[in-house]
């Protein structure tokens, strides 16, 4: 397969099968079916009996990861249509960012390290929880590999959004901000479109946590740096 070829069928299987997921997400409502779950599954059944690089792939759609980054930025508009509802409860919200960010970085400094993982590939897990253009540039401010903390962005939403939608139903979480900040801190943009599924406050807090979570982390990448 010749490059330009190659850059193409990529482009339609990863295009063709979230278009394809995403209609059949919305009617059968079955997690499996959504586009971050079924997407990546089908480009693994292909890539496998190809013996397909990872490298290979991302070269080739690289552009599709550029645009996160203005994904991420649209998420101002319903936090802009929630302002006077999180300048409420801004408190509780900053102690959730805070909370969640230091166990998202602790726990995975522990899982490297308990896993005896190389120190690169321990720094590339570190940002794990945060939306994947901030988590890609800590990650490269750390000394890690960003593609690699992408795919560990990846997982940590599904699981993230998949274990959040559980959690939702054991535990007594009936406030609208506690729901939303749930799923933004603990699974970023994964998790801030399944918060929407739950109401629009639960989606507006999780996009405000996710970006302010990932910010912050951001910032704090040189003193990760020097603890780790």
């Amino acid at each position: 397969m010749s490059l330009d070829k190659q850059a193409l069928f990529w482009l339609a299987l990863t295009l063709g099968g979230y278009l394809f997921s995403r209609q059949l997400y919305q009617r059968v409502r079955w997690y499996g079916f959504a586009p971050i779950v079924f997407v990546p599954a089908l480009l693994f059944a292909v890539a496998i009996p190809l013996h397909a690089q990872y490298a290979d792939y991302s070269r080739d759609t690289n552009w599709l990861v550029a645009l996160l980054g203005p994904a991420t930025v649209a998420f101002a508009v319903p936090i802009w249509q929630q302002r006077a509802l999180l300048a409420r409860n801004w408190p509780a919200l900053l102690v959730g960012m805070f909370a969640g960010s230091a166990v998202a970085i602790g726990s995975s400094w522990a899982l490297a390290n308990a896993l005896a993982l190389d120190n690169q590939v321990a720094l590339s897990l570190v940002p794990r929880s945060i939306t994947t253009p901030l988590a890609m540039e800590m990650s490269h401010d750390l000394g890690g590999v960003p593609e690699l903390t992408a795919a560990f962005v990846m997982i940590t939403g599904v699981f993230g959004a998949l274990a959040g939608g559980l959690l939702m139903k054991l535990l007594p979480l009936r406030s609208t901000l506690a729901r939303g900040a749930l799923l933004g801190v603990g699974a970023h943009g994964a998790g801030t479109s399944r918060a929407y599924e739950f109401g629009g406050e639960e989606g507006s807090t999780a996009g405000l946590l996710m970006v302010l979570t990932g910010l912050f982390n951001l910032l704090l990448a040189p003193a990760v740096a020097l603890c780790l």
